[in-house]
């Protein structure tokens, strides 16, 4: 019963406040305009992550829910979203909004959040902080780049959360499980208005605290008894957002259009999953149901798995990285015969 009422508690907050947002967002030019990078053709009103960070906090306060043990990543969640706020209002710096989410990132390990499978030494724990850091940073930052399409990045954090409050459930972790229903119902209150011909959008605001919140689940979380497992199973149900920012790097540092971090937060370019998808032949509907079904699929391999030993662990992740390898050869391929097609058009 209460997993029902905070799912609809933070539904309906957010479905009835976009509205609002999206009125406020006109009225104060917090808009997205078309051209360049961006596939919209309209001018569309950004505040929609407003709306799912209202139905996180106000459907788990209404709830009375204990949240003690997790007010550190509400609190970060809170300083991603005024980051993202001031991003999508008059713009920031790379410098300045690299550092403001390290400082989100330093409250959460500064309350005990963090990896936990290196050497209980000074290194160790060195090595620990650093590696939860890039963890947050990525997972963050990497759900800023999957907002490229209606639909997407809001969508497939409902997958995620759902695959996550599924584990979490069943393994006693309800305060968490909580958390995950909250924000997933969130995103699913959002969904119908970045669908629709008037459209909203989440902006920076919240595809960085959606990040950011999955982030800070899979670290709070307790996947799986054994340890290896327990690494796994994250990377697993958040594996297209970090497929996507790897890739992508990838890509871009071959191609020489990055070289340091600071250009990897600037540049911004058609160069993602979901656009390569497009650019072979998918319509964005279908590349992003495309990218639901990847995720889905992820998900129940990270369920299948979470009561398995170290080896099967690392072949489920394998077998993932290896589906992730096919595919990015084909896109690579699919990129190389369509510039082809496109020189021997012009010749």
């Amino acid at each position: 019963m209460k997993t029902l009422t905070v799912f609809l508690s933070a539904f309906l907050i957010t479905y009835v406040s976009i509205p609002l947002l999206r009125k406020l967002a006109f009225r104060f030019e917090i808009l997205d305009f078309p051209g360049g990078r961006k596939i919209h053709k309209e001018v569309t009103p950004l505040l929609g992550g407003i709306g799912i960070y209202l139905g996180l906090i106000v459907g788990l306060l209404f709830n009375s829910i204990y949240i003690k043990n997790f007010l550190p990543i509400l609190l970060g969640a809170t300083i991603i979203t005024f980051i993202g706020l001031v991003e999508d209002i008059k713009g920031l710096s790379a410098q300045l909004r690299l550092l403001l989410q390290l400082i989100a990132c330093l409250v959460v390990i500064g309350s005990g959040i963090s990896v936990s499978f290196l050497p209980n030494n000074i290194w160790g724990n060195m090595g620990e902080v650093i590696i939860t850091i890039f963890w947050l940073l990525g997972v963050t930052n990497a759900y800023n780049y999957l907002d490229g399409m209606d639909g997407l990045a809001a969508g497939s954090s409902a997958i995620n959360l759902f695959f996550f409050a599924g584990i979490l459930y069943s393994t006693g972790q309800f305060q968490l499980g909580l958390i995950s229903v909250a924000l997933m119902a969130a995103c699913l209150g959002f969904l119908p208005y970045n669908i629709r011909k008037e459209k909203t959008f989440l902006g920076e605001t919240g595809s960085t605290f959606l990040g950011f919140v999955l982030a800070c689940i899979a670290l709070q979380g307790n996947w799986a008894e054994d340890n290896t497992v327990r690494l796994f199973i994250p990377v697993l149900i958040l594996g297209v957002p970090i497929f996507d920012m790897i890739f992508t790097t990838i890509m871009r540092i071959k191609e020489e259009k990055i070289k340091t971090i600071i250009q990897w937060l600037r540049y911004g370019g058609k160069d993602h999953f979901h656009h390569y998808l497009v650019e072979i032949g998918l319509k964005p509907l279908g590349a992003v149901v495309f990218i639901y079904f990847i995720t889905i699929s992820l998900g129940i391999s990270a369920i299948m798995v979470s009561n398995d030993v170290a080896i099967e662990g690392l072949l489920t992740l394998s077998q993932a990285s290896i589906i992730f390898g096919v595919i990015a050869t084909l896109i690579v391929i699919g990129k190389r015969r369509r510039s082809g097609w496109i020189k021997d058009k012009k010749t």
